[in-house]
């Protein structure tokens, strides 16, 4: 598969993106070489192959799923602009 110039102006039109006809030629080199290499990678023979998530096996650290009120509300208080009785403060927004 390759695209043209006119193909590049298209995208770069349903992209909203201005590209110039000099963008355009420029674009079209790179956009074919981009899928060169995605023809390559599917003439790969990967059957048996597990997919994977990282280069190294490992799992994920994981923390105790525990429900708890925080404990901290002095704190989370003390960046808020205003606060009241233990509430942030906001302006009103609805007349």
């Amino acid at each position: 598969m390759s695209v043209d110039a006119a193909t590049v102006t298209k995208v770069a039109h349903l992209a909203r993106i201005a590209v110039t006809q000099e963008e355009a030629n420029r674009l079209t080199g790179e956009l074919n070489a981009i899928l060169g290499f995605v023809e390559e990678l599917a003439a790969i023979d990967v059957e048996g192959v597990e997919p994977m998530t990282s280069v190294v096996a490992m799992t994920l650290r994981t923390r105790p799923d525990v429900v708890t009120d925080g404990e901290n509300a002095k704190a989370v208080l003390a960046n808020a602009p205003a606060s009241d009785d233990g509430y942030f403060l906001v302006p009103k927004v609805v007349e």
